[in-house]
Parts: C-alpha cells; structure tokens; sequence
C-alpha cells in the first residue's frame, strides 16, 4: 500500500466516527454482504460513512492492507475494526453490536 493511501484511509476514519468500507452505497449496495452490513447498521440507527471501495482501487486493496482484513465489506468504529459481515451479523444478533455504539 502506497502511503499515499494510507494517509487517505487514516484520514477517513479520523474524521468519521463508524466507517463502512463497502461495494457500493448504504442506498445502492453492489453486493450481498455490504448490502447486510449497511442494513444492519440502519437497523441499530447508526449514523456512518460509507466508502465505496469500487470507485477507488487503491483503497479496495489497501483498506484490506491496513486492517490486515482480506475481505470487503469492513466496519471501523473510532478507529478500530469491528469485522466484516459476517462479524457484524453475529455481534448484532447476540446485542453485542448494539453495546459498541453506547
């Protein structure tokens, strides 16, 4: 990963609370998972910003890189992530999801 693109990963997540690197948008997902993820999320009443990782190659290859995470979509709440869909879906079912954002 260029540096380049890790500063532009750092300074996503330094100014947004909960981020969703993601395959499209939280209104237009471009896949299964993503499209779970950002549901999710509007489920809990979760205010984030989604990245869509299919505009921008380097950071679809460098998000997985920085979170040493090889899978989109990915889920960073201040900072640190979560997990991808799958994580996200096991959190949110046992309440566990709900208590990183209290």
């Amino acid at each position: 990963m260029s540096p380049e693109t890790k500063e532009k990963i750092e300074k996503i997540l330094k100014e947004n609370n909960v981020v969703l690197f993601m395959k499209g948008s939280a209104s237009f997902p471009q896949c299964g998972f993503s499209a779970r993820a950002s549901a999710i999320l509007q489920e809990l009443g979760v205010t984030f910003h989604g990245v869509d990782v299919l505009e921008d190659p380097e950071i679809r290859e460098g998000i997985k890189a920085y979170g040493n995470w090889p899978t989109i979509p990915q889920l960073y709440v201040k900072n640190e992530l979560v997990g991808g869909s799958d994580i996200m879906m096991e959190m949110y079912e046992s309440g566990e999801l709900k208590d990183v954002f209290q």
